[in-house]
């Protein structure tokens, strides 16, 4: 069972896909698969879903290899329809399956980031909604995170053209041409969207769980 988070801003984004990218081979993990490593007791993948799941109107999960793993979780998983291309084919394959089932928007959130905000889809949507852009991306410490952002369905072909026509792997060139609105979270005492690459991030992620 995973405890699921209330949402701060409003309800569930009815038109919005929550997608949890858990599609990297966790290289400097040691080649664990990360979305399932241990952290205060839960894995990765389960504080993901704890914080997308109120803001979306769905979840969906982007993997690779045996879906079985995810099977007590209850939501659908979708592999990568381009191999070897990284976070951008895990996007292509939400905004694909997402246009299908009639939604406008897919957030994506790193499996690595545990701390994410409960109001992220909300603060994207506004980003976007201020500044009449196509799509917003998340920020803080300065820091763009390329590949925790709201994308519209509608941008499934050019994604998909830019990976086999021109095999781009770089989530931040694709979306820097977007020229997308940014939702900071510039003053939080610690980062929302701290990232679990490494035994050692793994470590000081449990440090802080059980810290509150």
């Amino acid at each position: 069972m995973v405890e699921i988070l209330t949402a701060a801003e409003g309800p569930r984004r009815r038109d919005t896909l929550g997608l949890i990218l858990a599609g990297g081979q966790g290289r400097r993990m040691g080649g664990v698969d990360k979305a399932l490593a241990p952290l205060d007791g839960r894995p990765l993948i389960a504080h993901a879903i704890a914080r997308l799941a109120p803001q979306c109107a769905a979840l969906a999960i982007n993997a690779n290899g045996d879906a079985a793993r995810f099977a007590a979780y209850g939501l659908p998983v979708i592999p990568d329809e381009i191999a070897d291309a990284g976070p951008l084919a895990g996007v292509l394959a939400g905004l694909a399956f997402a246009r299908d089932r009639g939604f406008d928007f897919v957030c994506t959130l790193a499996v690595d980031a545990p701390f994410a905000p409960v109001d992220l889809v909300a603060r994207l949507h506004a980003a976007r909604i201020a500044e009449s852009a196509a799509m917003a991306a998340a920020a803080s410490g300065g820091r763009r995170h390329h590949v925790i952002a709201l994308w519209p369905v509608n941008m499934a072909d050019d994604l998909r053209r830019a990976l086999t026509e021109e095999e781009l792997r770089k989530a931040e060139t694709f979306v820097s041409r977007q020229t997308p609105a940014i939702a900071a979270w510039p003053d939080a005492p610690h980062d929302p969207f701290f990232n679990v690459n490494r035994p050692e991030d793994l470590l000081a992620a449990e440090n802080r769980a059980r810290s509150g």
